[in-house]
């Protein structure tokens, strides 16, 4: 009996087994203008150029998109972009945004950022509008739902407003695709917003150059 249990025990102990697979991945980085939540522009800068504009050469690994808000303001100034750029979701269910947050850098207490539907109306004027971020304060947190961007069609040639494709074609100077149509957006339904920036310099502002980040945050729900 005790050889028996023996040799049990030495079978439980000698059970444990090694083995090595493989699964394969994939991934595509692309132009922020393609991406499957993608930015692009509408207004012009001070410089003729639109705001929303590649920082760089548009050449391999120099693509980053940035926002310019045209230089040489004053003190006792308000600059206000309706459409410094458009924000579009692609992918194939619907995105969140929850909230927008300025990098503590330089100017950022000089800036308000809204959503808002109406392409060519200020944000004050415009029922769909919601303010994201107040000259250095967030009135959104990560479990907030701004605004819902409808799910995509996978092109980044256009985007829907429902479900009428509105193109968004290139802009060569720019370096980003863009859109001047002003049918509104619809909050839930369609798949792009607006956002509207302003500059709003006090009295007593330092002169200099001023920069910094947006931050957007997205979050998705899927099955």
């Amino acid at each position: 009996m005790l050889i028996g249990i023996m040799v049990i025990v030495l079978s439980v102990t000698m059970a444990t087994q090694f083995a090595t697979t493989k699964v394969g991945y994939s991934y595509s980085i692309v132009h922020p203008s393609n991406a499957d939540v993608r930015f692009i522009a509408s207004d012009n800068s001070s410089d003729e150029t639109m705001v929303l504009r590649v920082d760089g050469d548009n050449s391999s690994g120099n693509r980053n998109v940035k926002v310019e808000l045209g230089g040489n303001w004053i003190q006792n100034y308000n600059k206000t972009y309706k459409a410094a750029f458009g924000i579009v979701n692609e992918e194939r269910f619907n995105v969140t945004i929850t909230h927008i947050n300025v990098s503590n850098s330089s100017g950022s207490d000089y800036l308000q950022i809204w959503l808002h539907g109406d392409r060519d109306a200020i944000a004050g004027s415009d029922g769909t509008s919601v303010m994201v971020w107040d000259k250095g304060s967030v009135g959104f947190d990560a479990s907030d739902s701004v605004w819902v961007l409808g799910a995509g069609n996978q092109n980044a040639e256009n985007m829907n407003t429902g479900g009428t494709a509105i193109d968004t074609p290139w802009n060569e100077t720019a370096h980003v695709r863009y859109s001047l149509s002003d049918v509104d957006a619809v909050n839930s339904t369609d798949d792009y917003i607006w956002v509207q920036i302003s500059l709003d310099i006090p009295d007593g502002a330092s002169a200099g150059s001023y920069s910094g980040l947006i931050w957007i945050h997205f979050r998705a729900t899927t099955q």
